[in-house]
């Protein structure tokens, strides 16, 4: 299990190694052809910064040799927005006083059809977490209803137990997103203050599960603004490496949420600046070739325009966050505000204009599920 070797590491001491990084460190990171965790450090510290222009190219070249000129279309199809947490950082919280709303089958495809007149192949399920009307009996009758209209799908929902993660794998579910939200195990409590989510090693031990049901593809990430970005993607870089030698079958996608605006939302305890989520980015291409790295539309649409270039390879666009927001319920509440408001189509214009193809199906997966 992870656990055992994240419990192998303090967080003081690894955010002073990372501090600590020197020029040289960096620059040896750069110039190698293969590189370890502690060159991970060196590009993700302070001391990189200087050398973001030299980063950002081998990024770029590193990107177009693995994925080509290609950017990856997918949806996030809210589902609900029911949830048993309190997130002192999330809109669904349960203290929250909203409407709640969870859709049934015939909206459920209403907004499918949406989807599909946007070309949308690849969509990612999202619910709050409440077990009795969102539980796992929910989302397998989703995915089974929406199987036959999409070539990919993916869920970032409540953590599952194994033989329920295999039980989606056998419908059709395809990818799993799971964030631990910030690794720093003694604050995690202060921002997860009732329910499930409030234990910290379960869900620390909920990419072991995925990788032992077989699930395909494994998404993680942090959310940036709880604690000290720079370790907290130590730690993850430290879970992905643990989760490759051991499920080496399985596909990798990191994502680099930035905490959003959103009812009853904490302010962010630290502020990562565009050209930092640059420096992560590349940082990120540079230590890992084949992992996928996605760009959501929390980010604007001036940050998204440039990334494409610098290692980015899966986007969401024309994204709603609100359970029916594409076509049911345009108005019921969102998860957080978007910062990307385009269109579809003005996106996929945007990719295209830049000499990339934006790729609505994953082929491989097609032929899988069909």
């Amino acid at each position: 299990m992870f656990k055992d070797e994240f419990d192998k590491y303090n967080w003081d001491e690894v955010q002073a190694s990372i501090y600590a990084k020197t020029a040289a460190d960096v620059e040896r990171a750069i110039y190698k052809s293969r590189r370890d965790i502690e060159d991970f450090k060196a590009l993700i510290s302070p001391a990189a910064a200087p050398y973001l222009e030299q980063m950002a190219q081998l990024s770029h070249r590193i990107t177009q040799k693995r994925f080509g000129k290609t950017i990856q279309l997918y949806a996030p199809l809210y589902l609900s927005n029911e949830c048993q947490n309190i997130c002192n950082y999330c809109g669904f919280s349960f203290d929250n006083k909203l409407k709640r709303r969870t859709l049934s089958s015939i909206e459920i495809m209403q907004e499918v059809e949406y989807l599909k007149s946007e070309g949308f192949e690849h969509v990612l399920l999202v619910t709050g977490e409440a077990n009795k009307t969102v539980g796992v009996d929910y989302l397998q009758k989703a995915i089974q209803l929406i199987r036959p209209h999409f070539a990919n799908i993916s869920i970032e929902v409540q953590p599952l137990d194994q033989e329920e993660y295999k039980m989606l794998a056998d419908e059709g579910l395809y990818a799993v997103l799971v964030y631990q939200e910030t690794y720093h195990k003694e604050n995690y409590k202060l921002y997860h203050l009732k329910g499930k989510k409030s234990n910290f090693d379960y869900r620390l031990d909920t990419p072991d599960r995925l990788g032992n049901a077989g699930v395909h593809k494994i998404g993680l990430g942090v959310l940036i603004g709880l604690e000290d970005w720079r370790t907290d993607n130590f730690f993850t870089a430290l879970h992905v490496n643990y989760l490759e030698r051991n499920f080496w079958q399985t596909k990798y996608s990191i994502s680099f949420p930035r905490l959003r605006p959103a009812t009853g939302l904490i302010e962010p305890k630290v502020v990562i600046s565009d050209k930092e989520l640059v420096q992560l980015i590349c940082a990120w291409r540079i230590f890992n070739e084949e992992i996928e790295l996605s760009i959501s539309t929390r980010e604007n649409e001036v940050f998204r325009n440039h990334i494409i270039q610098l290692g980015a390879t899966t986007m969401s666009a024309g994204s709603k966050t609100n359970p029916g927001g594409y076509a049911v319920e345009p108005e019921s509440l969102e998860q957080f505000e978007i910062d990307d408001s385009r269109s579809v189509a003005e996106v996929k214009q945007m990719i295209e204009g830049k000499g990339y193809k934006a790729v609505w199906k994953d082929w491989e997966q097609f032929v899988i599920l069909r």
